[in-house]
């Protein structure tokens, strides 16, 4: 099964054998959804094929997988392609030495709607990032309605996934980037510098960034609100602290 949106394709493939095929073919399996319990042989294999490629699976009930299903065939299993290539994180420096511009690259922490992603990179493209990093867990992939509400942004701005978002702020601290996360309980994002080479960690609208990746920042921005309710939609809040990050580039 194929869903096309404006020219991306999310393979959508159900029963065993289709997954085991798929996993050894190499196609980037974006999601992979298990019946909770099954234990056979074909489960079992489809299990150490995705732990090869890093697959993140989420264990459901088979009311869930019937949810799913298109076929009413999943045999236990569904899996998602990625509708569009991951990047990795050495393209998204290289799209910043290509430009001859210090980095600009956004993490995002904990963010699982895809319209919030979607959402993201197109702020990203227009604010000029050079790419985003996502983690493999937790986190909304690269999916036909990621593509669509990008509008476009996703032929132009790299998507990387890493394994560890903490370990990769360390490894890019060491080409020189400065991490500022997003929380409002930090400075006011008016008094910091967020000049150079600037990583910009975003979390989810409920949870924020985690205190792990969080621990791992230089800084700790706010964003200044009036109103009665404390918090932004997290692709808001992207594009405030994007724009920011504008700002002090254009003086």
């Amino acid at each position: 099964m194929v869903k096309n949106y404006m020219g991306y394709r999310e393979f959508v493939i159900e029963g065993r054998n289709a997954v085991i095929e798929a996993f050894r073919a190499g196609k980037p399996i974006d999601r992979l959804f298990i019946q909770d319990g099954t234990q056979d042989g074909p489960i079992q294999t489809i299990k150490r094929e995705a732990r090869k490629q890093d697959t993140m699976i989420k264990f459901v009930a088979k009311e869930r997988l019937d949810q799913l299903s298109e076929t009413g065939k999943h045999q236990g299993v569904i899996a998602y392609t990625a509708a569009y290539e991951y990047a990795d994180v050495a393209d998204i420096l290289a799209a910043a030495h290509s430009k001859n511009e210090p980095p600009f690259i956004i993490l995002l922490d904990n963010i699982e709607d895809p319209h919030n992603l979607g959402a993201i990179i197109r702020t990203a493209n227009l604010a000029g990032a050079h790419g985003i990093i996502i983690p493999k867990n937790r986190a909304a992939g690269l999916t036909a309605t990621v593509a669509r509400t990008s509008a476009g942004a996703l032929n132009y701005t790299p998507v990387a996934k890493v394994t560890n978002l903490g370990k990769t702020i360390e490894e890019l601290k060491k080409e020189g980037l400065w991490f500022v996360c997003a929380d409002m309980d930090g400075t006011t994002m008016y008094q910091l510098d967020l000049k150079g080479p600037i990583g910009l960690v975003i979390g989810s609208e409920g949870e924020g960034v985690g205190r792990l990746v969080r621990e791992k920042c230089d800084f700790i921005a706010s964003i200044p609100m009036k109103g009665e309710i404390d918090s932004l939609n997290a692709s808001v809040a992207a594009g405030v602290l994007a724009y920011e990050i504008v700002r002090q580039r254009m003086q």
